[in-house]
């Protein structure tokens, strides 16, 4: 693997996260690579975005409903293919955040995703975001 790569990938995750916490769309789109099919799919069934377009008004539905988010992270896992040009990646995460006048956790929070090397430089391609379900099989 590649250190360096390693190193930057991790700082793009890092910069995702601040620019959502700062509800920055400059350093948001700055993580993306707004010219390709890029996707994210968020927690609700029909969060299927396609494109940089869909997924700036995503962003700011968001910012327009929740304030003071705060991301803590931790288990990132970051592998590279064997060229060194796409990465994947998985984390746990929580999220604090206000909404309406009332505070909010969501807590073992997922996130995957996918960032593609190009002229020297990580962008993310693919993200997915998901919520633990509370399934009870084989529990009494």
């Amino acid at each position: 693997m590649h250190n360096n790569d390693l190193v930057l990938i991790e700082n793009l995750i890092e910069r995702y996260q601040i620019a959502s916490e700062n509800e920055d769309f400059f350093m948001l789109e700055n993580t993306w690579a707004v010219d390709g099919q890029i996707s994210l799919i968020g927690t609700d069934s029909h969060e299927k975005l396609i494109g940089w377009q869909a997924i700036k008004n995503a962003f700011g539905k968001q910012f327009s409903l929740v304030s003071d988010m705060l991301i803590a992270t931790d288990d990132l896992k970051i592998n590279l293919n064997s060229s060194g040009t796409t990465a994947w990646f998985s984390q746990r995460m929580n999220y604090n955040f206000i909404y309406g006048e009332t505070a909010h956790e969501l807590e073992g929070l997922r996130l995957t995703g996918v960032a593609n090397k190009t002229g020297g430089e990580w962008k993310l391609v693919q993200i997915h975001l998901s919520v633990p379900a509370q399934v009870n099989i084989g529990r009494p």
